[in-house]
């Protein structure tokens, strides 16, 4: 393989059709299925009214996440049980500290919030789609619990999205396809609010380095992307995030 030829005449700088469907589970609190090209993740935000020891007596709140690839959700059958492997902690992690970024824990008092990233079918993508959906399930919880019980407004800072972009044969792209992931020879993943400022960047080389120039016009491609993702969110968002934006 020589060249890229992305999928549906995609540009290099374009995102996949992204489809987020928020509310689509009873018991969670908070949740969304969020489709980005072919990758689907489940998200799911439920809270409990207690802290890790760490955090008693504090009045200060936590968040924690837990990622999944599901069974059929690649190409070879995923074993439950290994989803405690390094990389699914990395990832659970990195969706911990984002979601954290744009929360006042201060202002849920002592209560831990518990974000589950299922992935259903895997094609690129996953950890940032999972950023980006686990912050769609935890406004849904959160205007429930505001509604139900008094919380200090505003909760959130901001809104928060995630997506991918690499270079893959000389060529910048945004938001990467499997195909074009495993091709890559620099592979990025970058979070940022809605105000354009970073929360993560996470990046590699696979081969050979990149340069300082490389790394300014990936960050701008997927900004361009993030600000695309955060105004469908705005959309699926719009008759809770007011509320905790405090605006």
């Amino acid at each position: 393989m020589s060249e890229i030829k992305r999928k549906c005449g995609r540009a290099l700088d374009d995102i996949r059709d992204i489809k987020i469907s928020k509310g689509i589970l009873k018991y969670a609190l908070g949740s969304c299925m969020i489709e980005v090209g072919d990758t689907r993740v489940l998200c799911a935000v439920n809270i409990e009214d207690k802290v890790p020891f760490f955090l008693k007596g504090t009045d200060s709140g936590w968040l924690t996440a837990e990622y999944a690839l599901l069974p059929s959700s690649t190409s070879e059958r995923i074993t439950r049980n290994s989803n405690l492997a390094g990389r699914s902690q990395e990832i659970q992690r990195m969706i911990g500290r984002s979601l954290r970024a744009v929360l006042d824990l201060k202002k849920i008092g002592e209560r831990t919030v518990r974000v589950d990233c299922d992935v259903i079918q895997a094609d690129g993508g996953t950890r940032a789609a999972s950023v980006t959906g686990g912050f769609v399930a935890l406004v849904e919880a959160l205007s429930k619990l505001k509604k139900a019980r008094f919380l200090k407004l505003p909760l959130l800072r901001d809104y928060l999205a995630a997506i991918s972009a690499g270079i893959v044969y000389k060529k910048k792209l945004l938001d990467l396809e499997y195909y074009e992931d495993a091709e890559a020879s620099v592979d990025f993943n970058v979070v940022m609010t809605g105000k354009g400022e970073l929360v993560e960047i996470q990046g590699t080389a696979e081969g050979y380095p990149f340069t300082q120039k490389d790394l300014m016009e990936l960050l701008q491609i997927a900004e361009s992307g993030i600000k695309k993702i955060v105004t469908i969110e705005k959309e699926v968002l719009k008759d809770d995030i007011e509320l905790l934006l405090g605006n």
